[in-house]
């Protein structure tokens, strides 16, 4: 079943759009060509003339397993993740409980064998009590070392300054950064409850999860980095302001890197007046000007990667009162089309979307053999129908929730077929069987 011979394509990589062929044999790439003869066993998949796409690669997404599954888990948001064109993912270390062991993560591994639609990689957590462990990472153990410099839950706020040292220190491997300053927080938490009591209005989550909390945040984490040399990749930037500790250009050779969600692309804090808690998140979506200004950001190379930060809670705990309500909010089966949209008003070019959302997240996170349509790589791929709109409903969603902010918007295109190892995981109607397997990093 990981062969076929997909016809009539409009392959879509690499800068350039050709129309072609491309053959896949157990599971690789064997050839893509202008016209590729029919093979003796091979099923052919006509794609008559639709969009065939290097397969999203997701760096960051909660699918809440271990220990929170009642909100998701590997099975049902991977199974999302097909369904919108998404191949690969990174998932998030602040499960229950925390992965801040390398036997806690080995035993993520373990149980992942076999369950996920995706293709799959876990990240390693940093607390302030697990700097052993955290020296002893190996490459390819994790995919990278993910620190909550701000605001977290649990004991994975990572917040003594001799520890956060220690970590940018000694650690081997990809440092990821969540950067809020908790300290800011508390300080604006405090001034709008002086205000609003408990009945504190959605429109002011940017205010309290603020601009000056992520800007200090951040400029830890780049000096820490730059003491120490150390390989950072901060998460989900949110402001203009921050975007002055990040280089344009390349890739290659960047010590620092940073990625922007979709969401923070895609809307502003006027959102919240329809939207409300549904789109409280962490950090919070600011201002038109700031979403201006993380979109241009994308296109001069000044921002790296694109990803979702995918993250589903119940539309019960979502309805409780500000304080109460978590942060996050599920992507995963409808951000590739975001990205589509954000061509369609010539925000973005296609070709800058494919690179931002599969290349550049293979490039970065060195990721062996994906990312890419090529001669000799895995055939993870998504058909897009871009004749086609999408009306997004709650009741679609494969989300485990239920619930998706977007319900009620029409995105452009459709997600007409995705390949995962070169085995057909979504049909544009069903789920196949999971096909992933766990991502190997160079």
């Amino acid at each position: 079943m990981s062969n076929v011979l997909i016809v009539n394509a409009r392959i879509v990589n690499e800068g350039t759009t050709t129309h072609g062929d491309v053959l896949v044999v157990d599971g690789r790439i064997r050839k893509i060509g202008g016209s590729i003869p029919a093979q003796v066993g091979i099923p052919v998949f006509d794609a008559q003339g639709k969009m065939l796409l290097p397969g999203m690669i997701d760096d960051q997404v909660h699918f809440r397993e271990p220990g929170l599954t009642h909100k998701g888990d590997l099975a049902s948001e991977s199974s999302a993740a097909v369904a919108g064109g998404i191949t690969s993912v990174m998932d998030m270390p602040n499960n229950v409980p925390a992965i801040t062991t390398r036997a806690l993560l080995a035993k993520k591994y373990a149980d992942a064998a076999g369950r996920v639609h995706t293709n799959y990689g876990f990240y390693f957590g940093g607390a302030n009590d697990n700097l052993e462990e955290i020296a002893a990472l190996q490459k390819d153990e994790a995919c990278a070392l993910k620190v909550f410099m701000g605001a977290s839950t649990g004991n994975m706020l990572v917040d003594d300054p001799k520890t956060l040292d220690g970590i940018f220190a000694r650690c081997k491997i990809m440092v990821v950064t969540h950067c809020e300053d908790t300290p800011t927080i508390q300080r604006n938490e405090a001034k709008a409850r002086e205000k609003f009591g408990d009945a504190v209005p959605w429109s002011e989550h940017p205010h309290i999860r603020s601009a000056e909390a992520c800007y200090t945040s951040t400029e830890l984490a780049t000096n820490l980095a730059k003491k120490h040399n150390a390989r950072l990749h901060v998460l989900h930037l949110t402001t203009a302001r921050e975007l002055s500790f990040f280089d344009p250009g390349p890739i290659a050779g960047k010590r620092i890197t940073v990625e922007a969600c979709i969401h923070h692309l895609f809307m502003d804090e006027s959102d919240y007046a329809t939207r409300g808690s549904l789109i409280k998140c962490n950090p919070a979506i600011k201002t038109a000007a700031d979403r201006a200004a993380l979109v241009r950001a994308v296109m001069e190379d000044r921002i790296d990667v694109i990803a979702t930060d995918h993250a589903p809670h119940t539309l019960e705990e979502k309805g409780r009162e500000y304080f109460k309500a978590p942060s996050g909010l599920p992507l995963v089966q409808h951000a590739l089309q975001m990205g589509l949209e954000l061509v369609r008003r010539k925000e973005m070019d296609l070709h800058t979307l494919v690179r931002k959302t599969s290349h550049a997240v293979a490039e970065l996170f060195q990721v062996i053999d994906r990312g890419y349509i090529r001669e000799g790589y895995w055939a993870d791929l998504t058909l897009v129908d871009d004749t086609q709109t999408t009306l997004v409903r709650n009741e679609d969603v494969l989300y485990k929730v239920g619930w998706t902010p977007l319900d009620g918007m029409v995105l452009p295109g459709r997600i007409a077929a995705t390949w995962v190892n070169g085995e057909l995981a979504w049909d544009g109607v069903k789920v196949g069987p999971p096909k992933g397997e766990r991502l190997r990093f160079a």
